[in-house]
């Protein structure tokens, strides 16, 4: 698992709207991989996804596998 550095861009779905405390938000790690965090609590340590395993969720996320 990758520790979380201090300073990254955090982004969050254009879907969320102006709901910003009930969504997750994404950055990109330095190796390629991505950090995802709840918004209700930022202060939690933020989820670690390899280059692989994101590409892996984004793949089934555009095949309808989560529907």
């Amino acid at each position: 698992m990758s520790s979380e550095p201090t300073r990254l861009l955090w982004q969050k779905s254009s879907f969320s709207g102006g709901n910003g405390g009930q969504c997750v938000e994404v950055a990109q790690a330095p190796d390629g991989g991505r950090y995802l965090r709840d918004t209700k609590d930022r202060s939690r340590p933020a989820h670690y996804f390899t280059e692989a395993e994101w590409d892996a969720f984004l793949k089934g996320v555009k095949a309808g596998e989560f529907d």
